[in-house]
């Protein structure tokens, strides 16, 4: 992402980045052999021939082979590069490991539940692993675009597909990575910035499926100023809820209504104590800031920086399944402005915006939410007789159980714990003194090396009481210290 970022790295820096796209070092042929031969349970000539032996991709995660099918038609095989989960694993180890450190030791970080962010990275990254899932998701893509003449999606062969391989069909054009071949080629530039983009927002406004890493390196263009989308083992899904809060929060800055925004990050809140008058002021201060801003100078990636900022200054934990979606966008933005300088994703968002909203409060749609609401408000009164009856029975028989739960209760009875064990030890510690002291007055007796024995105990009590003393004095100061 950071290598499309051109206003925020020099291009030296960008330049190298863009390198980890697609050309990181491939494994040698003799490698991957065996894997694409287990995938297949068969010698690799049985399914394919003209097999190329140097790849014409290679990633992270996988690398790319051209081959054909006994028919003739030519197809990619993606193959997992072998040993790549292992290295994927312990990665994963060591980010789970620092973020529960983290969690545990730095309280002001503690709200942004960096376990749980980690977790939501792991699953999203072992999806990505799993390259017959990718299958799945490239078959949905095409569902998803069938019937639209400026979109190519590969089709995909499940025969040949498995968690380690799949196999998708050729398509021979341009690398959208290579300007200077869609330049020669006579492509308009700026009609397919908008097209990509409009594909990506399609995805994420009205199918709230989307390819997660837009890029160019996974995008080719093809004569006709038509576009064709690979890669898709990282994907987002945003639920229809999810899509109509970003409505509201796009709508209430070009409406220059903040209450929405608010009631929006409200909800992201949860039951998280918020200053929402504090939070109000920010927001009507984000409209003002943006609200009046020509389209032209709105910059996405700006904007997504500030709403970030302003759920970090309030404790609000962004919504996981959001991460993927800013990304998403923050990325199509950088692409869209190196085919074209004034690219502004802001105009192209626009009509998604005014299109969903229209059909959020079409009459068809305010009807079919009606009907849905009174199903279940009458499905919640057919009910609640029987819910009342179940309530009182378990009243009578002695069975009705509240569970009260005291927010940092442990914490609590943890100090507490510790306070009575020091004035337990205090007293002890008191209790040895006067002892010693009152043996240490009793000369007579047995002696020990011409010593009287009471003397030595009143002397040794004197040192268990002076060391149990040193030891309450340090542990009170390690805790007025912490």
């Amino acid at each position: 992402m950071l290598s499309l970022r051109e206003d925020l790295l020099p291009p030296k820096w960008t330049t190298e980045l863009a390198r980890l796209r697609s050309n990181a070092a491939p494994v040698p042929f003799d490698q991957i052999l065996p894997v694409i031969e287990r995938s297949l349970g068969m010698p690799h000539t049985e399914a394919f021939v003209d097999l190329e032996v140097e790849p014409t991709g290679a990633a992270s995660i996988a690398q790319v082979h051209r081959a054909r099918l006994h028919d003739g038609r030519a197809v990619v095989l993606k193959v997992r590069r072998p040993g790549i989960e292992a290295k994927v694993e312990a990665d994963l180890r060591l980010l789970s490991h620092l973020a529960q450190f983290v969690e545990k030791e730095v309280p002001e970080v503690r709200r942004y539940q960096p376990v749980h962010v980690v977790e939501e990275f792991r699953r999203s990254t072992l999806r990505e692993l799993d390259l017959a899932t990718e299958a799945h998701n490239i078959e949905r893509f095409e569902r998803n675009f069938r019937g639209e003449p400026h979109v190519l999606i590969p089709h995909v062969f499940p025969q040949w597909t498995s968690e380690v391989m799949n196999v998708q069909e050729h398509i021979d054009g341009i690398s959208a990575e290579d300007l200077a071949a869609v330049e020669r080629a006579g492509l308009d530039l700026k009609l397919l910035a908008e097209r990509g983009v409009d594909n990506v927002l399609k995805m994420i406004l009205e199918h709230g499926f989307f390819q997660a890493d837009p890029h160019p390196g996974n995008v080719i263009y093809l004569p006709g100023n038509r576009i064709a989308m690979i890669d898709f083992g990282m994907t987002g899904r945003l639920s229809l809820g999810r899509r109509h809060q970003i409505m509201d929060l796009l709508a209430g800055i070009t409406r220059r209504d903040s209450e929405p925004m608010v009631e929006v990050l409200l909800d992201w809140a949860g039951p998280e104590a918020v200053d929402e008058e504090g939070l109000a002021a920010d927001v009507d201060e984000l409209v003002a800031d943006y609200g009046d801003l020509p389209v032209k100078d709105m910059r996405i990636g700006e904007l997504i920086g500030r709403i970030t900022a302003m759920l970090r200054t309030h404790g609000i934990v962004l919504p996981s399944d959001l991460t993927l979606m800013f990304k998403a966008l923050i990325t199509l933005e950088g692409s869209g402005r190196k085919y074209d300088p004034e690219f502004v994703l802001a105009d192209r968002l626009k009509p998604y915006v005014e299109r969903a909203l229209a059909a959020r409060y079409a009459p068809a749609e305010l009807g079919r939410r009606g009907g849905a609401g009174i199903g279940q408000f009458l499905d919640l009164m057919r009910a609640m007789p029987r819910d009342l009856a179940r309530l009182l029975k378990d009243a009578r028989r002695g069975r009705l159980r509240m569970d009260l739960d005291l927010k940092r209760l442990d914490i609590f009875v943890g100090k507490l714990d510790r306070t009575i064990n020091r004035i337990t030890i205090g007293i002890m510690t008191a209790s040895v003194v006067i002892g010693s002291s009152i043996v240490m007055t009793v000369t007579s007796g047995p002696q020990l090396f011409g010593i009287p024995i009471f003397t030595v105990l009143g002397s040794f009590g004197y040192l268990l009481a002076f060391v149990n003393s040193v030891w309450v004095v340090l542990s009170i100061w390690r805790t007025r210290s912490h």
